[in-house]
């Protein structure tokens, strides 16, 4: 673990690794989902708006290279000291086109002089082998990200994914087959799941050939079909104080693999997105220093209750 860290930091691999921090530069390359095109579903995920989670300069009209270049500018003022960057391929599911096409989209961001690897966040459901092998001869640091959200079957029905945990384990081992630094991204506080059950899903993740992982508290986005469910029937959801989030996270944390990197434990959304900002405007940087805090007091550490 990082010195100082109770905790596996995924900022903290790159800086051991690479000798500095890589900064993420998020991209919309204009691509859908196969549950919103009619493939497996329409409407997408219950709990989704992208608009939500990406910065103003990741735009699909955009050429990559100049949101590459516009986004080294926004992030020169909040990371000074960061020199190289990361093509974040995040917007709905980014392998889900023809091999022809990832190979331009993804060749165009690697020819840009500033990027030295790419993160590509996709389904489950729109990875196979002939994708994977090609993302693993990328030159540079390669990554794939996963939405997988849960790993119970109810609530995956329930939220409009479209595919089964199975779907989501078949993808992870694949993936680490072909050699790809993979992480998975699951959703705390999804309708119908207990706090008994984000602990219990801590030994399925573990049994995941992965490499990271990332958290986010449920964010309940206006518009979608999940505000409406929550207004309708808000006794299923798991709705929790920061406090008792952070104290979550650390029973969390202590049940997962010690070599496990944590990515992420909450997101940020922008106030116009939602009625209420659950925990106020706190940002990440201060929820990660309640978590170091609440995990010096607890005396625990990532991995203390792995078996």
């Amino acid at each position: 673990m990082e010195e100082g860290k109770r905790y596996n930091s995924f900022v903290g691999y790159y800086k051991k690794k690479y000798g500095e921090r890589l900064q993420k530069l998020v991209i919309d390359a204009g691509f859908t989902c196969p549950n919103r095109d009619g493939t497996v579903g329409r409407g997408g995920c219950s709990y989704c708006d992208n608009a939500a989670f990406h910065p103003s300069y990741s735009r699909p009209d955009k050429p990559i290279s100049r949101q590459i270049d516009e986004g080294v500018e926004f992030h020169r003022v909040r990371y000074p000291r960061a020199q190289k960057y990361l093509a974040y391929f995040q917007s709905y599911s980014n392998t889900y086109a023809p091999l022809e096409h990832l190979k331009r989209l993804y060749g165009e961001a690697l020819s840009h002089p500033a990027i030295c690897g790419i993160v590509i966040g996709t389904r489950p459901d729109c990875v196979d082998e002939e994708k994977l092998d090609y993302i693993a001869s990328l030159p540079g640091i390669n990554r794939l990200e996963l939405g997988i959200e849960s790993c119970y079957d109810t609530t995956l029905e329930r939220i409009g994914r479209g595919h089964d945990f199975a779907c989501a384990e078949r993808a992870v081992r694949l993936s680490a087959e072909c050699g790809i630094e993979t992480g998975a991204h699951f959703i705390l506080g999804l309708p119908g799941e207990t706090r008994e059950m984000l602990l219990e899903q801590c030994r399925l993740i573990n049994a995941l050939p992965l490499h990271s992982v990332k958290f986010h508290q449920l964010q309940l986005v206006r518009g979608t079909k999940m505000e409406k469910e929550f207004e309708q029937s808000p006794a299923e959801f798991l709705r929790l104080s920061l406090p008792d989030y952070i104290d979550l996270m650390v029973d969390i944390l202590e049940r997962l693999r010690p070599d496990l990197y944590i990515e992420r434990i909450a997101g940020e959304v922008p106030p116009r997105f939602v009625k209420e900002t659950q925990w106020g405007l706190i940002r990440n940087v201060e929820i990660l220093r309640l978590l170091d805090a609440r995990l010096e007091e607890r005396d625990t550490f990532q991995g203390r209750l792995y078996e």
